[in-house]
């Protein structure tokens, strides 16, 4: 199955049913008057979150739903039958947004949450409805109203509450493999990782969280570089940052540098992402001998002149991974407990939440619409090739305990 993480579709309401012109007609009953029935609602469109689903693929080829229109009255007074309504199962963690009025409509986050994002028309009006004193035979009915209809962006954003930044084949995915049951691929060249991972790391009894590892960024991927920052949104949940750092990297390159590219990366798809608590881990430190292990880091702590929590591990050997998941669910734990307390923390943190979303949904737009615009100037030059940006490699997200 695919990974899809973005779809527009188009969803109608079922239109409500007309009213009925009718009058009772029956052996030796005289002037049996009106008996036309309403209409039947037509069908609403509803959005539900389904744990069941991880990714967006089923909405990638059908992408138009209509809910069928009421039946129209009848007579004998007959309402018609309403139409039944469309229930669209999306994964949990899905972002429904007007396409046309860039609003927000809803956030579903929970499992089997529910939303209505069109409303079916309703029934039109018989002529028994207009009957009065004064009127005992109308022949005026109602048309049924027409259903709402939209079209909504879903964007997918994993829910995790820790999630890994780090150049290309620093060690994230030997991370996450070491500290859950997750089983990302691992291999000895760049970009192993092309869509985001997802591990429950159990602490002890009770006690656990989800991980997130996604595909490694290089210097200028805010320009679209490498895999770009697309997969950077996955992180708009997520309540602390691992930055991992490879200590010994292969081609010898610096990881100071390093650190400084990803940060400016994070700092340009979003100054709030850029603000999330962000931990260096220090990776690899298995590859050096004992006696230079302590120095290496020291240098790079001191060039960074970083001011938070440090971490050395092996991930490969799970030295320090331990440590560090202890660590983290203290950290997460803690969190929880002020924002439940403090309802200011709450609402900062519920504030950061939703800037985070939008400066990171704003990034991708700009960013999708430069990449139309050099499609556009290739195809004018005739010079285009066939680049479908939306082929997604073959690999599901997993939750895995």
């Amino acid at each position: 199955m695919k990974f899809v993480d973005e779809a527009v579709i188009q969803v109608e309401a079922g239109a409500g049913g007309n009213g009925c012109l009718s009058f009772r007609r029956e052996k030796y009953i005289e002037f049996g008057g009106p008996d036309g029935g309403n209409g039947g609602a037509g069908g609403s469109i509803y959005m539900q979150a389904n744990s069941d689903n991880n990714t967006l693929v089923d909405y990638r080829y059908t992408r138009v739903f209509k809910a069928k229109r009421g039946d129209g009255g009848q007579g004998r007074n007959c309402t018609g039958a309403q139409s039944e309504d469309i229930v669209l199962s999306v994964p949990v963690g899905t972002t429904l947004i007007d396409e046309d009025t860039e609003e927000v409509l809803g956030d579903l986050v929970h499992p089997g949450q529910k939303m209505m994002v069109c409303r079916g028309g309703r029934g039109g009006m018989g002529n028994t409805a207009f009957k009065s004193s004064t009127n005992r035979a109308p022949r005026k009915t109602t048309n049924g109203s027409p259903g709402e209809a939209r079209r909504i962006r879903l964007e997918l954003k994993v829910l995790a509450d820790v999630g890994l930044l780090g150049m290309p084949n620093a060690g994230k995915s030997t991370f996450i493999r070491s500290v859950s049951a997750a089983k990302p691929k691992v291999a000895d060249y760049p970009f192993t990782t092309l869509i985001p991972n997802l591990g429950v790391v159990d602490v002890n009894r009770h006690r656990s969280f989800v991980i997130a590892d996604i595909p490694g960024l290089i210097e200028g991927a805010a320009e679209g570089a490498g895999l770009g920052i697309r997969f950077l949104k996955h992180l708009a949940r997520t309540q602390l940052l691992l930055h991992i750092v490879d200590v010994a990297p292969y081609d010898e390159t610096d990881p100071v540098e390093s650190v400084e590219a990803i940060a400016n990366e994070l700092d340009k798809f979003s100054e709030a992402l850029a603000q999330r608590d962000r931990w260096l881990v220090l990776n690899k430190i298995d590859l050096l001998p004992e006696d230079v292990v302590e120095k290496t880091c020291n240098d790079i702590i001191e060039r960074l002149n970083w001011q938070g929590p440090v971490f050395r591990i092996s991930a490969v050997s799970k030295q320090g991974t331990q440590e560090i998941c202890y660590k983290i669910i203290d950290y997460l734990e803690d969190k929880a407990l002020q924002e439940t307390e403090d309802a200011s923390k709450a609402k900062a943190e519920e504030k950061l939440l939703l800037t985070l979303e939008q400066e990171a949904r704003e990034t991708i737009r700009d960013l999708n619409n430069e990449r139309e615009l050099e499609k556009r100037k290739r195809k004018e030059q005739g010079s285009a090739e066939d680049d479908d940006e939306d082929d997604d490699d073959d690999v599901e997200v997993l939750y895995v305990e």
